[in-house]
């Protein structure tokens, strides 16, 4: 029977841990299980933050409809609801992108609900 030297897929695999934590400060980028806890951890607070920038971005238009009303006389809140009550169906992804680029277009939306 012929001689098995193990260690390739080992080696292979710290290889690829320790080239994911590259960059890493201290230990982590070095030692393959400091490594592999930065890699995991660093997995959980990417998607964590992925959930956190839709938040940022849902506030963000928030605000900036808030400050394209404000010289129109309203206020977020009046607006949302006077939206709901009339049943205009525009989300506040567009009104915010209408409010920063076309200005017209979104003061007409205002006229219209008020």
């Amino acid at each position: 029977m012929s001689r098995v030297k193990r260690g390739v897929i080992s080696a292979k695999r710290r290889r690829n841990v320790l080239a994911d934590a590259k960059g890493y400060r201290f230990h982590r980028s070095q030692t393959e299980r400091a490594a592999k806890v930065a890699i995991t951890k660093a997995g959980v607070h990417a998607f964590n933050h992925r959930k956190d920038k839709k938040a940022d971005m849902r506030r963000l238009w928030t605000i900036r409809i808030n400050a394209a009303l404000r010289p129109l006389g309203l206020s977020y809140s009046k607006f949302i609801d006077m939206l709901t009550k009339k049943g205009i169906a525009v989300d506040r992804k567009i009104l915010s992108t209408l409010a920063m680029e076309n200005s017209a277009s979104f003061e007409r939306i205002v006229e219209q609900v008020k």
